[in-house]
Protein backbone atom coordinates (compact mmCIF):
# COMPACT_ATOMS: atom_id res chain seq x y z
CA UNK A 1 0.00 0.00 0.00
CA UNK A 2 1.10 3.27 -0.35
CA UNK A 3 0.08 7.06 -0.86
CA UNK A 4 -1.13 7.08 -4.77
CA UNK A 5 -1.72 11.09 -4.27
CA UNK A 6 1.06 12.27 -2.86
CA UNK A 7 3.54 9.87 -4.91
CA UNK A 8 2.01 11.39 -8.25
CA UNK A 9 2.59 15.20 -7.10
CA UNK A 10 5.86 13.96 -6.06
CA UNK A 11 7.14 12.77 -9.56
CA UNK A 12 5.28 15.80 -11.34
CA UNK A 13 7.46 18.29 -8.90
CA UNK A 14 10.63 16.06 -9.69
CA UNK A 15 10.40 16.87 -13.06
CA UNK A 16 9.99 20.37 -12.66
CA UNK A 17 6.08 20.52 -13.83
CA UNK A 18 3.14 22.50 -12.88
CA UNK A 19 -0.49 21.33 -13.09
CA UNK A 20 -1.45 23.12 -16.35
CA UNK A 21 2.11 21.95 -18.66
CA UNK A 22 0.94 18.32 -17.14
CA UNK A 23 -2.58 18.85 -18.18
CA UNK A 24 -1.38 19.87 -21.70
CA UNK A 25 1.09 16.97 -22.39
CA UNK A 26 -1.34 14.68 -21.03
CA UNK A 27 -4.53 15.70 -22.25
CA UNK A 28 -5.94 15.25 -18.68
CA UNK A 29 -7.66 18.44 -17.43
CA UNK A 30 -5.94 20.61 -14.96
CA UNK A 31 -8.61 20.04 -11.71
CA UNK A 32 -8.66 16.10 -13.00
CA UNK A 33 -5.43 16.07 -12.37
CA UNK A 34 -5.48 18.00 -9.21
CA UNK A 35 -7.96 15.72 -7.80
CA UNK A 36 -6.07 12.46 -8.41
CA UNK A 37 -3.02 14.33 -6.51
CA UNK A 38 -5.66 14.89 -3.68
CA UNK A 39 -6.95 11.57 -3.89
CA UNK A 40 -10.27 12.90 -4.33
CA UNK A 41 -11.64 9.98 -6.51
CA UNK A 42 -15.25 10.82 -6.36
CA UNK A 43 -15.50 14.17 -8.03
CA UNK A 44 -14.19 12.49 -10.88
CA UNK A 45 -16.14 11.50 -13.85
CA UNK A 46 -16.26 7.45 -12.68
CA UNK A 47 -14.37 4.77 -11.77
CA UNK A 48 -13.31 3.57 -15.04
CA UNK A 49 -12.27 6.84 -15.76
CA UNK A 50 -10.18 7.25 -12.49
CA UNK A 51 -7.92 4.14 -13.42
CA UNK A 52 -7.70 5.51 -17.42
CA UNK A 53 -6.21 9.10 -15.83
CA UNK A 54 -4.40 6.96 -13.03
CA UNK A 55 -2.83 4.85 -16.20
CA UNK A 56 -1.51 7.73 -18.25
CA UNK A 57 -1.06 10.44 -15.46
CA UNK A 58 1.59 7.99 -13.87
CA UNK A 59 2.89 6.56 -17.03
CA UNK A 60 3.62 10.13 -18.19
CA UNK A 61 5.32 11.07 -15.14
CA UNK A 62 7.85 7.67 -15.26
CA UNK A 63 6.03 5.72 -13.07
CA UNK A 64 4.33 2.25 -13.73
CA UNK A 65 0.59 2.94 -14.71
CA UNK A 66 -0.53 -0.23 -13.90
CA UNK A 67 0.91 -0.57 -10.45
CA UNK A 68 -1.58 2.58 -9.54
CA UNK A 69 -4.22 1.35 -11.13
CA UNK A 70 -4.51 -1.80 -9.06
CA UNK A 71 -3.45 0.09 -5.83
CA UNK A 72 -6.68 2.63 -6.97
CA UNK A 73 -8.82 -0.68 -7.52
CA UNK A 74 -7.90 -2.59 -4.18
CA UNK A 75 -8.44 0.28 -2.08
CA UNK A 76 -10.95 2.34 -3.82
CA UNK A 77 -12.79 0.14 -6.28
CA UNK A 78 -17.21 0.32 -5.32
CA UNK A 79 -18.55 -2.58 -6.78
CA UNK A 80 -22.36 -2.67 -8.24
CA UNK A 81 -23.91 -3.66 -5.06
CA UNK A 82 -22.50 -0.75 -3.17
CA UNK A 83 -19.87 -3.41 -1.20
CA UNK A 84 -15.76 -3.05 -1.63
CA UNK A 85 -13.85 -4.68 -3.67
CA UNK A 86 -11.65 -6.91 -1.27
CA UNK A 87 -7.93 -7.41 -2.38
CA UNK A 88 -6.96 -10.78 -3.12
CA UNK A 89 -4.42 -12.65 -1.16
CA UNK A 90 -1.68 -14.08 -3.97
CA UNK A 91 1.05 -14.75 -1.94
CA UNK A 92 1.06 -19.25 -0.44
CA UNK A 93 3.86 -20.13 1.46
CA UNK A 94 6.52 -22.28 0.11
CA UNK A 95 5.66 -25.30 1.78
CA UNK A 96 2.10 -25.63 0.89
CA UNK A 97 3.01 -25.81 -3.02
CA UNK A 98 3.46 -29.48 -3.14
CA UNK A 99 0.67 -30.50 -1.25
CA UNK A 100 -1.58 -27.87 -3.63
CA UNK A 101 0.26 -29.05 -6.69
CA UNK A 102 -0.11 -32.81 -5.75
CA UNK A 103 -4.33 -32.28 -4.69
CA UNK A 104 -4.56 -30.87 -8.01
CA UNK A 105 -3.44 -33.37 -9.95
CA UNK A 106 -5.54 -36.27 -8.11
CA UNK A 107 -8.73 -33.96 -8.90
CA UNK A 108 -7.50 -33.57 -12.49
CA UNK A 109 -6.91 -37.58 -12.75
CA UNK A 110 -10.31 -38.12 -11.02
CA UNK A 111 -12.00 -35.49 -13.06
CA UNK A 112 -10.96 -36.98 -16.44
CA UNK A 113 -11.68 -40.82 -15.08
CA UNK A 114 -15.24 -40.07 -14.26
CA UNK A 115 -15.75 -38.18 -17.53
CA UNK A 116 -13.79 -40.88 -19.12
CA UNK A 117 -17.10 -43.76 -17.55
CA UNK A 118 -19.39 -41.39 -18.48
CA UNK A 119 -18.61 -41.57 -22.27
CA UNK A 120 -17.86 -45.35 -22.45
CA UNK A 121 -20.89 -46.30 -20.36
CA UNK A 122 -22.89 -43.57 -23.06
CA UNK A 123 -21.56 -44.78 -26.44
CA UNK A 124 -22.45 -49.17 -24.71
CA UNK A 125 -25.78 -47.93 -23.70
CA UNK A 126 -26.94 -46.14 -26.68
CA UNK A 127 -25.45 -48.36 -29.36
CA UNK A 128 -27.27 -51.32 -28.12
CA UNK A 129 -30.91 -50.17 -27.66
CA UNK A 130 -33.08 -51.11 -30.58
CA UNK A 131 -35.05 -48.00 -30.42
CA UNK A 132 -32.52 -45.31 -30.77
CA UNK A 133 -31.99 -43.05 -34.73
CA UNK A 134 -28.49 -44.52 -34.38
CA UNK A 135 -29.14 -47.91 -33.66
CA UNK A 136 -31.49 -47.80 -37.07
CA UNK A 137 -29.01 -45.95 -38.96
CA UNK A 138 -25.26 -46.54 -38.39
CA UNK A 139 -23.97 -44.17 -40.48
CA UNK A 140 -26.00 -40.94 -38.61
CA UNK A 141 -23.48 -38.62 -37.91
CA UNK A 142 -22.48 -37.19 -34.43
CA UNK A 143 -24.22 -34.57 -32.99
CA UNK A 144 -21.83 -31.35 -33.48
CA UNK A 145 -20.93 -29.03 -30.45
CA UNK A 146 -21.96 -25.52 -31.10
CA UNK A 147 -19.55 -22.93 -30.57
CA UNK A 148 -20.51 -19.07 -30.86
CA UNK A 149 -19.81 -17.78 -34.37
CA UNK A 150 -17.40 -15.82 -32.96
CA UNK A 151 -15.59 -15.30 -29.32
CA UNK A 152 -12.83 -13.09 -30.32
CA UNK A 153 -12.92 -8.89 -31.22
CA UNK A 154 -10.44 -8.15 -33.69
CA UNK A 155 -10.44 -4.20 -33.52
CA UNK A 156 -8.35 -2.23 -35.30
CA UNK A 157 -7.40 1.66 -34.12
CA UNK A 158 -6.54 4.31 -36.39
CA UNK A 159 -5.66 7.79 -35.68
CA UNK A 160 -7.34 9.32 -39.18
CA UNK A 161 -8.01 12.77 -37.87
CA UNK A 162 -4.82 13.41 -35.89
CA UNK A 163 -2.44 12.12 -33.16
CA UNK A 164 -3.68 10.85 -29.84
CA UNK A 165 -2.41 9.18 -27.09
CA UNK A 166 -3.92 5.78 -26.49
CA UNK A 167 -3.85 2.94 -23.63
CA UNK A 168 -5.32 -0.69 -24.77
CA UNK A 169 -6.28 -3.44 -21.74
CA UNK A 170 -7.02 -6.83 -21.89
CA UNK A 171 -10.20 -6.56 -19.85
CA UNK A 172 -11.11 -9.28 -17.40
CA UNK A 173 -13.87 -10.64 -15.67
CA UNK A 174 -15.35 -8.29 -13.65
CA UNK A 175 -14.43 -5.31 -15.66
CA UNK A 176 -11.15 -5.41 -14.45
CA UNK A 177 -8.59 -3.95 -16.30
CA UNK A 178 -5.53 -6.41 -17.35
CA UNK A 179 -2.63 -7.33 -19.08
CA UNK A 180 -1.23 -3.95 -21.20
CA UNK A 181 -1.64 -4.46 -24.86
CA UNK A 182 -0.38 -1.05 -26.25
CA UNK A 183 0.50 2.45 -24.94
CA UNK A 184 1.76 5.01 -26.91
CA UNK A 185 0.51 8.14 -29.29
CA UNK A 186 -0.78 7.15 -32.49
CA UNK A 187 0.42 9.54 -35.40
CA UNK A 188 -1.81 10.35 -38.23
CA UNK A 189 -2.83 7.76 -40.47
CA UNK A 190 -1.41 4.99 -38.59
CA UNK A 191 -2.79 2.11 -36.58
CA UNK A 192 -3.18 -0.44 -34.90
CA UNK A 193 -5.01 -4.22 -34.45
CA UNK A 194 -5.99 -6.37 -31.29
CA UNK A 195 -7.04 -9.42 -31.04
CA UNK A 196 -8.56 -10.72 -27.19
CA UNK A 197 -11.90 -11.55 -25.96
CA UNK A 198 -12.61 -8.43 -24.25
CA UNK A 199 -10.47 -4.86 -24.46
CA UNK A 200 -10.82 -1.73 -22.18
CA UNK A 201 -9.13 1.40 -24.03
CA UNK A 202 -8.18 4.68 -22.92
CA UNK A 203 -8.34 7.55 -25.83
CA UNK A 204 -6.87 11.20 -25.04
CA UNK A 205 -8.21 12.62 -28.32
CA UNK A 206 -11.10 10.53 -29.59
CA UNK A 207 -11.96 13.22 -32.40
CA UNK A 208 -8.80 11.82 -34.05
CA UNK A 209 -9.64 8.50 -33.54
CA UNK A 210 -11.88 5.56 -35.49
CA UNK A 211 -12.41 2.00 -34.85
CA UNK A 212 -13.87 -0.74 -36.67
CA UNK A 213 -14.54 -4.02 -35.19
CA UNK A 214 -14.30 -7.48 -36.68
CA UNK A 215 -14.11 -6.32 -40.35
CA UNK A 216 -16.89 -3.36 -40.14
CA UNK A 217 -16.72 -0.64 -41.55
CA UNK A 218 -15.14 2.45 -38.80
CA UNK A 219 -16.41 4.83 -37.09
CA UNK A 220 -15.50 8.07 -35.47
CA UNK A 221 -15.33 8.54 -31.92
CA UNK A 222 -16.73 11.81 -30.46
CA UNK A 223 -15.61 14.02 -27.93
CA UNK A 224 -12.82 16.18 -27.25
CA UNK A 225 -11.95 15.03 -23.41
CA UNK A 226 -10.31 11.38 -22.87
CA UNK A 227 -12.72 8.48 -22.76
CA UNK A 228 -12.76 5.42 -21.84
CA UNK A 229 -14.12 1.75 -24.33
CA UNK A 230 -14.58 -1.31 -23.32
CA UNK A 231 -15.00 -3.56 -26.34
CA UNK A 232 -16.29 -7.63 -26.77
CA UNK A 233 -16.84 -9.85 -30.18
CA UNK A 234 -20.40 -8.30 -30.01
CA UNK A 235 -20.22 -4.86 -29.47
CA UNK A 236 -18.33 -1.33 -28.61
CA UNK A 237 -19.35 0.49 -25.38
CA UNK A 238 -17.98 3.92 -25.01
CA UNK A 239 -18.21 6.07 -21.79
CA UNK A 240 -19.80 9.07 -21.96
CA UNK A 241 -17.49 12.16 -21.09
CA UNK A 242 -18.68 13.80 -18.15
Amino acid sequence: MFAIGSSLKEARLRKGLDLAAAAESTKIRSRHLQALEDEQFDVLPGQTYVRGFLKTYADFLGLDGQLYVDEYSSRFWINEDGTSRTPRKVRVRRRHHGRIELNMIVLTVVAIVGVTSLVIAAWKFGGESPGTPAARNPTTPAAKTTVPRRSIATLVVRAARGSSVIDVHVLRSGNRVGRLLFHGTLERGESQTFRERSLWLSVNTPKHVQLALNGASPFSLGGRCPVAITVTAQQITQQPCR
